[in-house]
């Protein structure tokens, strides 16, 4: 399987990527994959071909600014989460004619999960999403990592002042090359275990109100979302019917297991078209 289209949608002077794989039907339910920090969705390829092969009609979309979205973070680039929640509504926007009434899913592996999760508690009920599947992405709250939290926490910070100090994060030892404000407010919430404030919004409680169902899928030696920092993130989850699931580790070439499973991603696959036969029908 290869991808048919390349799409992008404005978001005034950026532009995001999509990528459609083909459908293996006209009314297959349709999986929206949202790449982890600084990870191209041309890496996700494995991934929408099994996805594919499940059944299901797969759309990958570069995270702003990384991939083939458009331009490269600089020092005038001044978007944070907020606009990254915004841009997951913007998305899925563009997808409503080519996927009109079909079941969609959200597919979020780290910050792309975290971005699905605040679009839904900022703009619930402007796009209609069946469900939501977590995939090692949790908040990186550092009293919820098992072991060497400090240490965490205080690169977290150091990584954070540099962003600030620079106008940019560079992309030295972690995340790629990210705008300030991606990196401020991922820093800031591994301080304090919340979801930045949009605008004046308290997004950690709104997360609270979500009712969509909610897979959450955390890996063995993941380092970087330990399966403590996905509880912490799910107990958020007060309204939402919440499936948590554990795997064990999963090797393929060599990666962190953070990145593994895209690879290999059998095992995620089919949690997710199991998770996706109990949802409930449209209403």
């Amino acid at each position: 399987m290869s991808p048919t289209d390349l799409e992008y949608v404005d978001r005034g002077t950026d532009r995001l990527a999509l990528r459609h794989y083909p459908a293996p039907s006209p009314s297959a339910p349709v999986a929206v994959v949202l790449p982890a920090m600084g990870v191209a969705g041309r890496f996700y390829r494995p991934l929408a071909e099994s996805l594919g092969a499940a059944g299901f009609a797969v759309v990958v979309a570069d995270l702003r600014g990384t991939g083939d979205s458009t331009p490269r973070p600089s020092r005038s680039s001044g978007y944070g989460y907020a606009d990254l929640a915004d841009d997951v509504g913007a998305v899925l926007d563009s997808l409503k004619t080519d996927y009109a009434d079909r079941r969609t899913v959200l597919v979020g592996h780290s910050l792309g999960g975290q971005a699905a999760l605040m679009h839904l508690a900022t703009a619930p009920g402007e796009v209609q999403v069946d469900g939501l599947a977590l995939v090692a992405a949790a908040i990186p709250y550092w009293r919820a990592y098992p072991r060497h939290g400090l240490v965490v926490g205080g690169y977290m910070q150091a990584i954070g002042l540099t962003a600030t100090a620079l106008g940019v994060w560079p992309g030295w030892t972690f995340g790629g090359r990210q705008a300030r404000g991606v990196i401020q407010d991922w820093a800031g919430s591994g301080r304090t275990g919340r979801f930045p404030r949009i605008q004046g919004l308290d997004t950690d409680a709104a997360v609270g109100t979500v009712t969509t169902p909610v897979l959450a899928i955390s890996i063995d030696g993941d380092i970087y979302t330990p399966h403590e920092t996905l509880d912490h993130t799910t107990a958020k989850l007060r309204r939402a019917p919440v499936r948590r699931e554990r795997l064990a580790r999963i090797e393929a070439e060599g990666r962190p297991a953070h990145f593994a499973w895209v690879r290999a991603p059998g095992p995620v696959t089919a949690l997710i078209a199991d998770w996706h036969a109990t949802l409930p029908p449209r209403p």
